[in-house]
């Protein structure tokens, strides 16, 4: 294998020799007709090269160096770390030592490629090597001559070019305009040492003893402190008397630079104590602006605040506050960190209205309009707000509950808020309380903390530009808290109406009156709405869709906005009202109406894509044919088609996107008397399951049960879609028919379903959420409800249409579920 190994290496090695002596056979080729002026790369004799000829081409190694330039008769060192600026080096001390150097155009390109470099530098004579630690080379070099990049003849595994040698003009007698512009360089070179510190004026005996004008310009310009860029121009000036007057130029602006810099930093050591070094650098960048004159732009800004503060009014004990304010920014650098936060604070209060309110309008007529028009059904909801309207015109203040609305999402919840700030002619913010955990959020960062700003009520309120706003807090009910801080407590002060008249930000640390605002909050339950926060709030739930107003929704809101959406006209689609409930009862499942909303513009992008294809230019979507546009049905509401089962009671559920149906299993295992409760169910269900357990035990012989059924089997009871979480006592009369089912080996009704929570003596209580679930059994097919006694009042909150439809057994314990759920034995 090795032997192998280094016969691999070997013959790469003998093409890259191969190929190199091609390139130089091609590149003879080439020049040849140039009267033989290319001297190839085995010629070392450093007196050879001197003795050149007008035009004369090389082939040689390249090495490009960032941010550094070479010129001829320069001596200096660098380091090389680069694969490919050493595999160059070390070619060219095993040829002549000879090697070309050119700057970089930018100094932060790793892999420069043959664009990437000046066309124009300087042959070097390599003098000495040292290997550094890392892989890295120190090189010396001294400049020889410049040359021109003629020709790249490649790039891999060093950069290798012709060279054309430019020759440098000698002058045997000097002119008159030669001499004088070498005097002037000279003295200007002379005052730049006098004027620069950093480079000692010791080199200028040497420097003024050169006596060719070209030499003279590039011995000074290898010794100053300017950019690359302006190097280059220097290295590609040919002339002699050219270099010298851009050599010239150059000195001239970097004097008068260095003379403005001086100046000033004489000017600021006259005005301070050597010792106080900061008080230096500010009186430095004070100088700096005066020369800049940047002095009465301050002085009219700060009377432009103050004649803003003026106009505002404020309170005196505010206004006195400020003004101290924008007098401490006038007495200190602005430029500085602390002038920066004086600055910002006083434009945040500045832009703050604190006196301008939109002259809303409460035309209670007017609002029910608006309110009709942006919503259907919600009756209770219309009414309740229209009821606060009033209040508010007839008391003109807002003192009072908050709103918060409650329901699942989808209902209309963010919809209804918007359709009061219509209603009412004010402006309308939004901040989502959903994932806050920052108490800074709410009332923003102290001026102490680096980049501190006001917190999102007060932003929201300069955003909306008026003292008044709608202002909705939605998902109030997601919000959290950790060791930053509790923003539901920052929200008490916000919603309290006794004490939001003078709230404090953070940031501000001046009260700002909120009592005009007026707020409304969204959540989809109050379980999770702490209480003191709840208890400033007044909730208006709002509810669930039914599917008759589902298809009114969609037939007069959601249609015709997705037809216009999607580019298309009334003509190019008919939707029937057959086909919009079999879209809300076999493609979404939901309480809103935002999944139909879905389905509705997928109907319309497929239309819109037939027609752009060229099929036809009008579409009737129907029931029969909705599944070549949506497809297959993705919910099935036939369960009352299948047998009854033993051992399967369905139950209705509440969850925070509506009601739901709930099929509870049960089997019997031989076993040792073990109850598993399997399907992710919280620990308040499965105590409803061990009490549904012992009371079916305390009445095993009423039932015809086995006494000690208990000791021979092991009961099974798992809830389908266990990766849902599942809590409450609800379900406990459920869970006990469908034990006592799997005990008595009796079915269960499929057209039944229940609700209600069981006692160890097997009453039922009452449970909430009663018209979600009575929703939920409607569109699942269901033909009879079992609901708890005291659960009659909440009958009436369930449209009548489903009222219709639907059979209501009010029970008071176990043994009434049975008579209804479980089927009759024939006898």
């Amino acid at each position: 294998m090795t032997e192998d190994k280094d016969k691999k290496i070997e013959m790469n090695h003998d093409e890259e020799q191969e190929n190199m002596e091609k390139d130089e056979d091609e590149l003879k080729n080439i020049t040849q007709s140039e009267e033989n002026d290319i001297i190839e790369d085995n010629e070392d004799d450093l007196d050879d090269l001197i003795d050149y000829k007008k035009n004369m081409i090389r082939t040689m190694p390249m090495i490009p160096l960032r941010g550094l330039s070479i010129f001829p008769y320069m001596v200096l060192h660098f380091d090389i770390g680069r694969e490919k600026s050493i595999s160059a080096l070390e070619k060219a001390m095993m040829m002549n030592q000879l090697v070309f150097l050119s700057a970089q155009k930018d100094p932060e390109t790793d892999l420069p490629t043959h664009d990437d470099f000046y066309k124009i530098g300087t042959i070097a004579k390599i003098k000495q090597m040292l290997k550094l630690p890392g892989d890295a080379i120190r090189v010396l070099v001294e400049g020889v001559s410049r040359g021109e990049i003629k020709d790249m003849i490649f790039e891999v595994p060093y950069f290798k070019c012709t060279v054309k040698i430019i020759n440098e003009r000698e002058f045997d007698e000097l002119s008159s305009n030669v001499i004088a512009l070498m005097r002037s360089t000279l003295s200007n070179f002379e005052n730049y040492l006098d004027l620069n510190p950093k480079i000692s004026p010791d080199i200028f005996p040497s420097v003024a003893s050169v006596d060719q004008p070209g030499r003279l310009a590039d011995v000074i310009t290898s010794h100053l402190d300017i950019k690359t860029e302006e190097k280059q121009k220097i290295l590609e000036a040919f002339d002699p008397e050219d270099r010298l007057e851009i050599l010239n130029d150059i000195l001239n602006r970097e004097n008068e630079i260095l003379t403005i810099e001086q100046d000033i930093n004489i000017k600021v050591r006259s005005q301070i104590n050597k010792s106080q070094r900061e008080y230096y650098l500010r009186e430095q960048m004070r100088a700096i602006q005066e020369e800049l004159g940047q002095d009465e732009a301050i002085e009219d800004e700060i009377a432009t605040w103050m004649s803003q503060l003026k106009k505002l009014k404020l309170a005196p004990k505010i206004s006195e506050k400020v003004e101290k304010e924008i007098k401490r920014l006038s007495k200190i650098q602005p430029s500085s960190a602390e002038g920066g936060v004086i600055r910002t604070y006083v434009e945040w209060i500045l832009a703050l209205p604190w006196n301008k309110s939109s002259k809303g309008t409460l035309d209670i007529k007017n609002a029910e309009t608006i309110l009709n028009e942006d919503h259907y059904g919600l009756e209770k909801v219309k009414d309740r707000i229209l009821e606060y309207l009033a209040v508010m015109k007839l008391s003109k203040t807002l003192k009072g509950p908050i709103i918060c609305l409650v329901g699942p999402p989808g209902v209309g919840k963010t919809s209804v808020a918007k359709s009061i700030a219509r209603a009412v002619n004010r402006e309308f913010v939004r901040m989502s309380l959903g994932g806050v955990r920052d108490e800074a959020e709410i009332r923003g960062h102290r001026r102490t903390y680096i980049g501190a700003i006001p917190g999102r009520v007060i932003s929201a309120i300069k955003e909306a530009g008026t003292n008044n706003p709608v202002f909705l807090f939605d998902e109030v009910d997601k919000i959290g808290n950790d060791f930053r801080g509790d923003p539901a407590s920052a929200l008490l002060e916000v919603l309290d109406p006794e004490q939001n008249k003078d709230f404090v930000d953070h940031y501000l640390e001046i009260p700002f009156d909120l009592s005009k605002v007026m707020f409304i909050t969204t959540a989809n339950t109050t379980e999770t709405i702490p209480r003191p926060l709840l208890d400033r709030m007044e909730i208006i739930y709002v509810p669930g869709y039914t599917e008759e107003e589902k298809v009114k929704i969609a037939e007069k809101y959601l249609i015709p906005k997705k037809i216009k959406e999607h580019g298309l006209s009334e003509e190019n689609i008919t939707i029937s009202e057959r086909t919009i409930r079999s879209i809300i009862n076999y493609y979404t499942r939901e309480s809103g109406v935002r999944n139909l909303e879905r389905e509705l513009a997928n109907l319309c992008r497929k239309v819109a894509r037939r027609i752009v294809e060229g099929d036809a230019t009008r579409f009737r979507v129907t029931a029969g044919n909705l599944e070549s546009y949506l497809g297959k049905k993705r919910f099935r509401y036939d369960i009352i088609e299948g047998e009854n089962e033993i051992g399967i009671a369905t139950g209705l559920a509440w969850t925070v996107v509506g009601g739901d149906t709930l099929f509870i299993e049960t089997t019997l295992i031989p076993g040792t008397g073990k109850l598993v409760l399997t399907g992710q169910l919280g620990e308040v269900m499965q105590e409803s399951a061990k009490a549904g357990v012992s009371y079916i035990r305390s009445i095993s012989k009423e039932l015809g049960i086995k006494g000690d059924f208990y000791k021979e089997n092991d009961l099974h009871i798992h809830i389908p879609e266990g990766a849902t979480p599942k809590d409450g006592p609800s379900a406990g009369v459920t869970m006990c028919t469908a034990i006592i089912s799997s005990l008595t080996n009796r079915a269960v009704r499929k057209d039944v379903a229940m609700t209600g929570e069981i006692t160890l003596r097997g009453k039922v209580l009452p449970v909430g959420g009663i018209r979600e679930k009575v929703l939920a059994a409607n569109r699942a097919g269901i033909k009879k409800v079992l609901l708890p006694a005291e659960n009659e009042v909440d009958i009436e909150e369930i449209p009548s249409n489903v009222r219709r439809k639907l059979e209501f057994v009010l029970i008071q314990n176990v043994s009434e579920a049975l008579e209804h759920a479980l089927v009759k034995i024939e006898t």
